[in-house]
């Protein structure tokens, strides 16, 4: 049911350069008159949603509030082996949810927003 999200951020070149980092995608940043927008890359021939990165003055990154965004992963300890290192914070691990739902993990990236990740099992 999601077709879209937004990640709310203070320092487009930085975020662009983490997300860019971890899930090893490319990002093409747009200036919509002062509104910029860090598109994430569509897979081809998904249903999955996409989004972008945000740098504008009403949005604002948070570490607690708001929607909590889960990003899918082949397996969430690949990125998580590249967060820190890229200028993130974990702040819950590879933990499983079930033997039949998978995995998920939290992290905070360079902007300050929480973000998660998810794996099936």
């Amino acid at each position: 049911m999601i077709s879209w999200f937004e990640i709310p951020v203070a320092d487009m070149d930085r975020a662009q350069k983490f997300y860019e980092t971890v899930f090893k995608v490319s990002m093409k940043v747009q200036d919509f008159g002062g509104l910029l927008y860090g598109w994430f890359p569509p897979k081809p021939a998904s249903e999955s949603a996409t989004g972008a990165l945000v740098k504008q003055e009403s949005y604002i990154p948070s570490t607690t509030d708001g929607v909590l965004v889960y990003f899918a992963s082949g397996d969430v300890a690949n990125e998580l082996a590249i967060i820190e290192e890229a200028g993130g914070t974990i702040v819950q691990g590879k933990t499983q949810i079930s033997p039949d739902t998978g995995y998920m993990a939290i992290f905070i990236d360079t902007e300050g927003n929480r973000i998660a990740l998810f794996s099936r099992p």
